[in-house]
This record gives C-alpha cells, sequence and structure tokens, in this order.
C-alpha cells in the first residue's frame, strides 16, 4: 500500500528480485517510478480497494507510513487474523536484512548522497554490495539491489515507520556499521523538540553490536552528546585534529573541490572530484571509511578510494539544469536551514565572483513552519538575491505557526516574497532580462516547486 513511494517502489523491486510475485495500490500514480515498476512486471492498481484486494488473497501486506487508519485497504488488513502486515522497516528487518552486513546512514542531512558513495565505493571494490537509496544516484544501474555480496547499504532515516510503529525507522535495520552524519531538529510532525531527536538517535545507537562500528561526526556538538558509546567500535570523523579520520587541506573551485583523508596521523587518499562543500567532503570521508569496514578491513588504509573521483553525484543535489552565457541554473533538494547554508557556502566558495541567487520553496513539514524562521532568515543571507516562494499547503497550518516568508524578505533586504510560485518565476525572468552580467540561481525543495526550475532552465537554455 503505497507502492509508488520511492522508498516503497524500490523496496518492491528488491523483493521482486529475491523472486516473489508483487503488486501494489497507490493514488497519484505518475512516473518515473510508475514506469520503473511497470518495466519490471509490477502491477500498480490506482487507487485503494478492499474489495479487489480481498480477490487477491495476499500472502503478506505491507503497509507504507503515508497510510493511515480509514483507508479502505488498511481496514481490510486490520480486519484480517490470517494475512500478516508489516510497515516496510519490518520488511527490510524480517526478509532482506539477515545474514547481511547493513551500512545504515543516518542524521539530519547527507544521507542519500552518503548512501550512495558508500554503495559505489563497495561496488568498485568489487563487493557485489546490496543498496536501497531514497533519491536517484548516477553511478548505480537502479535506485535499489539485492546485490550477491555481504554488504547492504541503506538509509537510515529517523521518521516513523507507519501508523501502527511509530518507531523510527532506523530502529529495524540491524546497524552493523551506522553512520551518524550529524543531529537537528527536523520533522516537527513527529518529534516534540531536538531531545527527542536524541533520543531516538540513542536508541539507534544501543543496537550496534559489539563487532560493529559506529562512525560519528566529530565535529557536530549534538552528537558529542550522545558519546562516549562503549559498546562498539566508534571511530569519529571531521576536519578536527582530534578525530580518527581528518579532512584536511580542503579547497573547493569551479571545477570540484579536493581535500585530503588521513587516518589515525597517516595519509589515506587526496581527492579530487567535481562535487562542492565541506559538507560533501564529510559525505565522502563517512562513506570511504563505511565502506571499508563493510568490507570487513580492520585496516581502512588497505581500501582503494580511486572511484571517489568518478563519483557523478545524485540527482537534484547541486543538479545543472542550464547554463547558457553568463546564466547557471541549478537545482538542490536542501529543505533544513543548515542544508541550505551549507550549499550556499559551497557554491559561494567555488563561484566567488558569480552572483548568487537562492529560490526557497517551504514544503516539508518543518519547513513550512516557523520553527526555523530566523535560521532560514540568516541562511538564505548568504546569496546576494532571494526569492521565497510560496508556502506549500499554508491553509494546513495556523497563521501564527507558519513561516512568514514575508517577514524573512523584510529583514534579508535583497528579497521578495511571492504568493505563488509562478510569480516568482516572472520575477525571475525579469531578472535575467535586465541583468547582463547574468548569475548563479539556485532552487531549494524538496519538492516540485510546481516545476518552475525547469520553465526557467529553459527560458535560460532558450536565450542562446
Amino acid at each position: 500500500m503505497g507502492i509508488c513511494g520511492t522508498a516503497m517502489g524500490n523496496t518492491a523491486l528488491l523483493l521482486r528480485e529475491q523472486g516473489h510475485d508483487v503488486m501494489g495500490a497507490d493514488s497519484g500514480i505518475y512516473p518515473p517510478m510508475s514506469d520503473v515498476l511497470a518495466d519490471a512486471g509490477i502491477e500498480v492498481f490506482d487507487g485503494f480497494d478492499a474489495e479487489r484486494l480481498a480477490h487477491l488473497k495476499p500472502d503478506q501486506i505491507v503497509i507504507g507510513n503515508a497510510m493511515s487508519r480509514g483507508n479502505t485497504e488498511v481496514e481490510w488488513a486490520l480486519n484480517q487474523s490470517s494475512i500478516p502486515y508489516r510497515s516496510l522497516p519490518q520488511l527490510f528487518h524480517d526478509s532482506i536484512l539477515p545474514k547481511r552486513v547493513p551500512v545504515v546512514v543516518a542524521g539530519t542531512h547527507g544521507k542519500t548522497t552518503t548512501s550512495s558513495i558508500a554503495a559505489h565505493l563497495l561496488r568498485a571494490s568489487g563487493a557485489e554490495p546490496g543498496w536501497m537509496i531514497g533519491g536517484v544516484p548516477r553511478d548505480l544501474p537502479a535506485g535499489s539491489s539485492l546485490g550477491s555480496g555481504g554488504p547492504f547499504v541503506i538509509e537510515g532515516d529517523e521518521y516513523d515507520s507507519a501508523f501502527f510503529d511509530k518507531r523510527s525507522k532506523f530502529i529495524h535495520y540491524r546497524p552493523q556499521v551506522a553512520v551518524l552524519n550529524n543531529l537537528e531538529f527536523d520533522h516537527a510532525d513527529i518529534f516534540r523538540d531536538l531531545d527527542d531527536v536524541k533520543r531516538t538517535f540513542r536508541h539507534f545507537l544501543a543496537i550496534i553490536p559489539g563487532d560493529g562500528h559506529a562512525l560519528i561526526n566529530g565535529d557536530d556538538p549534538h552528537l558529542a552528546e550522545l558519546t562516549p558509546v562503549t559498546w562498539t567500535n566508534c571511530h569519529f570523523v571531521g576536519v578536527g585534529a582530534e578525530n580518527d579520520l581528518q579532512i584536511k587541506n580542503f579547497t573547493d573551485r569551479p571545477e570540484g573541490a579536493r581535500f585530503d583523508l588521513i587516518w589515525k596521523g597517516r595519509h589515506w587518499a587526496t581527492i579530487e572530484w567535481g562535487m562542492h562543500g565541506l559538507f560533501n567532503a564529510r559525505n565522502a570521508a563517512m562513506a570511504a571509511l563505511a565502506a571499508a569496514f563493510a568490507s570487513g578491513m580492520s585496516n581502512p588504509l588497505d581500501f582503494n578510494l580511486s572511484a571517489l573521483d568518478r563519483f557523478g553525484g545524485v540527482a537534484r543535489r547541486q543538479d545543472v539544469l542550464a547554463e547558457q552565457g553568463a546564466w547557471s541554473v541549478l537545482e538542490d533538494f536542501a529543505h533544513h536551514p543548515t542544508a541550505v547554508a551549507g550549499a550556499l557556502d559551497a557554491l559561494r566558495s567555488a563561484h566567488p565572483k558569480r552572483s548568487l541567487y537562492a529560490c526557497f520553496e517551504p514544503r516539508s513539514n518543518t519547513a513550512a513552519t516557523s520553527v526555523f524562521q530566523s535560521e532560514f532568515t540568516e541562511a538564505m543571507r548568504r546569496a546576494d538575491r532571494v526569492y521565497l516562494g510560496a508556502v506549500h499547503r499554508a491553509e494546513r497550518i495556523p497563521e501564527e505557526r507558519r513561516l512568514n516568508t514575508r517577514k524573512m524578505a523584510e529583514e534579508i533586504g535583497a528579497a521578495q516574497a511571492f504568493e505563488s510560485n509562478a510569480e516568482l518565476a516572472n520575477a525571475l525572468r525579469t531578472t535575467i532580462q535586465g541583468n547582463p552580467e547574468g548569475g548563479l540561481i539556485v532552487f531549494f525543495s524538496n519538492g516540485a516547486f510546481d516545476g518552475i526550475q525547469h520553465e526557467i532552465a529553459h527560458y535560460v537554455a532558450g536565450r542562446g
């Protein structure tokens, strides 16, 4: 149920790969996932129908976390005493991850990129890993694969598992190698405050076995509060000299970044790649160490990192949509103030002479509220000009709890807030027409932004 979600669809593909007959239902069926499922021979029904489900007589049911009470198929499933139902994370725990070496990548930001890098490195090393990525990795043949080797890389989301299981997803994932990239408050619809988020991360750390590995961002003060951990092997990663794996000599340029990785005082590798930002260098360091340990190596220096230079990134992470003349148009998935600030810092460092135009759609359950009002304001100040889009489904949030984009624009100064994303796009066209010096336009959203990023990309490309 809910098969067209990224995680659910990719999981359906894994079950099909295991040899099961799989079918599913969803509302709002559309590409690319609908096409991917069809190509795999998985039947997808449009809408939910209890009578149809009863006729199909499934052996078991996987209920996505977008499903809730009142859904006709959910109600039917709950009334069946002979047909088991499970959440997607429980399915992984029971059916996919046993007898594997799960590499579970957790954190407020960077999970998709770090997971993609780890799977890419393991695949390049010949480890034949499995993976389940919540995005579109450019260096892997698909978003999911069972693989035939021991390692299995999976994003460890702290969001809840299902309406009947409010534990974080990552609690189910049997972490053998656990990556904790960072820890900040997010998912205001699930967690009360930062301490509530820390609580679930403590639970995650508590289930790492004694012969496992916990890789922790040593530069993150909130993660520091969760350590020391005495029951497993704990390794710290960061720029500080006290870290076990240190990132040194970081520089960023238009063509990409360069940095050194130092493992316990010894040089491991010098990385030159097309990614930007210190946060991506940390993602790479975490993924490199995770891949080395998942391969069974006691000394990470024995693991070859040459494939890092060839990493092509993940769709919608600093994606270049168009470059024409003096203008460039990019898209980024960032929807948390720290991620937005990091992306803008990276772009400023890589393109110091170019004007930077930031467009932001407040869309997630946290970004649409006022909880990060001041943090988003400060993050956006890094751009030369800011365009604030319409708050997604603003009517569901009381005005006093809603992100006030007009107030943000007033405090930033060089900013505008718009009632609709179409108005934002029109204003951008006017800016492009009147500014021959050009610049770099970046769209931030974890959703569709009503497709205006592609409209502007098309407009820029057509000006050649």
